[in-house]
């Protein structure tokens, strides 16, 4: 038999008596003397990936009575106890080393920044390395059953480090931002990951707004690298292609899942999966913040009024740092409109709140137009709210735009610009969507009592004044608007287009190609952020309170032309009812969306002018 050579002897377990050079401290007391081998010895056992429960103990126990000397300079022997296996060991491995780390940061707190790290990165299933094709596609371990076991241990150990040293929060919060993964990690991870920060938020609640933000702003780079467009290509696609062909953009972030997906392609779970892999990871993570939000505001399944107004409050101030000056994101945004259903005065809290932002001549103008979208969006999808709040809008909105208009339409700046009233054309196209949306409940009940207060907005003056917002709006919007006020008799629009269509100024782009003429049909850049929300499992918590565009029938988009095909259907004004959708259909199968689709579909355009073809 072969002697046992050096290293197999050092990590062969010693029995408890053995022990190299006396105790701990003896250990200790060497090293700064400047003998260093008990010191090596010591190092090399803890580090032994073999290292047993009960040698973890004894020497976690013996570390516990000796905080005081591990200053700075054994942080590098500090470093090796923090990597210790300890969350996957028994139970008694845990508590003494829950009770090693309270010892520790109490003693030291110069070691506190590396126990928060230490913690922190076990918020995310372990890695497994996996290579393929010498390619390293390593990713989290899935299959860890005691994986929700562990993140309970993690966030004992960090309220137990929180009790010792009240300045935790601060330490931690640049280390959860540090650690956060990136957005093209599996599903799994950034679940985790995420799942395991709103946590924190319960227990260490001065954090929960950073960590809103934090969570806030990661789902905003998924969901700005997300166009809409793209989810439903990747939908298309996927519905059409039963084969194993999977899209190059999916190729692109898809390691992770290869092969998982071709393990599961009949699990029923797969039609809840998004073909998008971006948009899948959205879906998984909105479904959380939903899940949080509601959560937070319920005890025992009842609201509390406390809880929701104050992770409201914490809400909106994300909404107004990230959200508002976010262009076109589709899907963050309805955080907001989730928590406003829970209680009316939520959402007109919301909309006040909008509204603030709207008229204060102080605000950018980009930010007034994008808070007078999300009043129009709002209003108009947002079934929790009721038609008199609907009309206490309408009326503040309507009495502001006939203010301005009483200010600018006499004088040097009358004229139709968007550069100069920007926040005014978004107001008109805010109320004008409200209005699509909403006539038939503002006119329900009493028709002549509602056809009256529709008269009293005098939508006429606004549609004539020389700011000449009909130019300027969504022309899909100009014209359901254009049809229901024709039908009301409220007032006729058609000249106006008429004329603004003559006069549509092309814009010169010089490119490549030439000279490109395009006609701009959407000036204001605007869009609707209450529009059609997509993924499917988060879906399933905004659809109850959702107003879809097809509760307008096609039948009563039809009684929109009866007043007109009564002898006057030669009529060149009705070219957009005529021409341009299928006789039989509702004239408007589509709702007035944003303008992104716009461009990109014919179908959604609906009636916009001619012009918005580009001519070469």
């Amino acid at each position: 038999v072969t002697m046992l050579g050096g290293d197999e002897f050092i990590s062969s377990p010693p029995r408890k008596t053995v022990r190299f050079g006396g105790t701990l401290t003896d250990i200790l007391l060497k090293y700064e003397k400047g003998e260093t081998t008990d010191f090596e010895l010591l190092k090399h056992q803890l580090s032994d990936p073999d290292i047993k429960d009960a040698q973890i103990i004894n020497w976690l126990h013996e570390f516990r009575a000796s905080v005081a000397y591990l200053t700075k300079e054994l942080e590098q022997l500090v470093s090796i106890l923090l990597k210790l296996p300890w969350l996957r060991r028994s139970r008694e491995v845990v508590e003494e080393y829950l009770g090693f780390l309270g010892n520790l940061v109490s003693a030291q707190t110069v070691h506190l920044r590396p126990c928060l790290r230490m913690i922190v990165s076990q918020f995310v299933p372990p890695r497994i390395t996996i290579r393929e094709d010498d390619v390293d596609i390593s990713d989290s371990d899935d299959d860890d059953e005691n994986l929700s076991e562990n993140f309970n241990t993690c966030h004992r150990a960090l309220q137990t480090v929180a009790r010792y040293v009240p300045s935790t929060p601060q330490f931690l919060m640049p280390i959860l931002v540090e650690n956060f993964p990136f957005i093209n990690k599996s599903e799994r991870t950034l679940e985790c990951y995420v799942h395991n920060l709103l946590r924190v938020t319960v227990y260490l609640p001065t954090l929960r707004l950073q960590i809103l933000e934090l969570i806030i702003e990661k789902l905003l780079k998924l969901d700005v690298s997300t166009p809409q467009q793209d989810i439903e290509d990747a939908e298309e696609t996927a519905n059409n292609s039963d084969s194993e062909e999977k899209s190059t953009e999916e190729g692109l972030f898809d390691m992770e899942e290869d092969e998982e997906r071709k393990g599961n392609k009949v699990v029923s779970s797969s039609s809840e999966r998004m073909a998008h892999p971006l948009a899948e990871r959205l879906d998984i993570l909105m479904t959380i913040l939903f899940s949080y939000i509601k959560d937070v505001c319920h005890v025992d399944g009842k609201l509390d009024i406390n809880n929701t107004k104050d992770l409201y409050r914490d809400l909106v101030s994300v909404f107004d740092k990230l959200i508002l000056p976010t262009h076109a994101s589709c899907h963050v945004q309805y955080f907001m409109f989730y928590i406003c259903s829970f209680k009316l005065g939520l959402a007109e809290a919301f909309l006040d709140h909008l509204w603030k932002k709207l008229h204060d001549p102080n605000n950018p103008s980009v930010i007034r137009q994008t808070a007078g979208s999300y009043i129009g969006s709002f209003l108009a999808r947002a079934k929790f709210i009721p038609v008199v709040t609907v009309k206490a809008c309408l009326d503040l909105l309507v009495n502001w735009m006939h203010k301005y208009i009483d200010n600018q339409d006499t004088g040097a700046n009358a004229y139709c610009d968007v550069a100069l009233h920007g926040p005014f054309y978004s107001t008109c196209q805010a109320v004008f969507y409200t209005l699509i949306f909403r006539h038939k409940q503002l006119l329900d009940g009493n028709l002549r009592k509602g056809l009256s207060y529709l008269q009293s907005l005098n939508f006429e003056r606004i549609v004539m004044c020389q700011l000449n917002p009909l130019k300027i709006c969504i022309p899909s919007v100009v014209n359901l608007f254009a049809a229901i006020t024709r039908k009301y008799q409220l007032v006729f629009c058609y000249t106006i287009i008429e004329r603004n269509n003559r006069q549509f100024i092309p814009v010169v782009r010089s490119g490549t190609g030439g000279d490109l003429v395009q006609t701009c049909t959407n000036p204001l850049d605007s869009f609707f952020p209450f529009d059609p929300y997509m993924l499917k499992r988060s879906k399933k918590t905004i659809d109850p309170f959702y107003q879809f565009w097809e509760e307008l029938s096609a039948e009563d988009l039809e009684n929109l032309k009866k007043p007109i095909k009564r002898g006057t259907s030669e009529d060149e004004d009705d070219d957009f009812l005529k021409g341009e959708t299928p006789q039989n259909d509702g004239v408007v199968g589509i709702a007035p969306n944003s303008y992104e689709s716009n461009t990109r579909s014919p179908v959604s355009s609906i009636g916009s002018p001619p012009d918005c073809y580009v001519p070469y």
